[in-house]
């Protein structure tokens, strides 16, 4: 129950604050001498797009503790990937990091929940970002990939050019409550892998070897049986 509840505030914490910035934006919007409504009802799309995603998350994480099966789809992972750069595109601007995308241009589809699907990428992303954001010089490029494998798999990869992961990090990355954050609660990472597992695939890790860090995960494609 209590890694349950931690799991939940975890995930939620990104639609809410999304939500938050959206809705100071539309009263900004509404409230300037001369009212934007085109503005401010964009703004209140996103408001709804992200409270319905904080809705999918927690239904998602209770199915996951119930070890129910969650609804399935056939899910575009470039799609779901421009998406989730573009909800994430405003915090990496902030952080000095820039976003560079290199999606196969004919990418399987798989079986899977989209959202689940788009939390796993969004905890790979915001990790990155953070771990770039305390970097007082160097590159900061975050780059994400699809392609397929020689198995016919889809293979997801997001690497950074942060401070990397020391091999006693790595040995410990995917467990709960695990975490070398200030205050980082240590379930992302292990989120993200039960995720990918309940999909049938899986999700790694790797140091690269001059900088930085390479997360990747692959998942079969919707015509393989799971």
């Amino acid at each position: 129950m209590d890694q349950l509840t931690a799991s939940i505030a975890h995930e939620v914490t990104q639609p809410l604050g999304a939500t938050m910035a959206n809705a100071q934006a539309a009263l900004r919007w509404l409230g300037a001498e001369q009212p934007n409504v085109a503005e401010a009802r964009e703004a209140l799309s996103r408001i709804i797009r992200d409270v319905s995603r904080a809705s999918a998350i927690v239904s998602g994480i209770r199915n996951l503790s119930k070890k129910a099966p969650s609804r399935e789809d056939r899910v575009d992972l470039n799609s779901a990937i421009r998406d989730v750069v573009d909800m994430t595109r405003a915090e990496a601007m902030e952080s000095g990091v820039s976003v560079r995308t290199d999606l196969a241009e004919v990418l399987p589809f798989v079986h899977g929940n989209r959202v689940e699907l788009e939390q796993v990428i969004l905890n790979l992303i915001i990790n990155a970002v953070e771990a770039m954001r305390e970097m007082n010089e160097g590159v900061r490029e975050l780059r994400i990939a699809t392609t397929t494998t020689e198995a016919g798999d889809v293979l997801i990869s997001v690497c950074d050019t942060g401070p990397g992961l020391a091999p006693a990090v790595l040995k410990h990355l995917f467990k709960a409550f695990h975490t070398t954050k200030t205050n980082g609660m240590g379930l992302g990472l292990s989120i993200c892998r039960t995720l990918v597992e309940a999909h049938g695939g899986r999700l790694w890790a790797k140091a690269d070897a001059l900088q930085g860090a390479a997360f990747q995960f692959a998942l079969p494609k919707a015509d393989r049986a799971m």
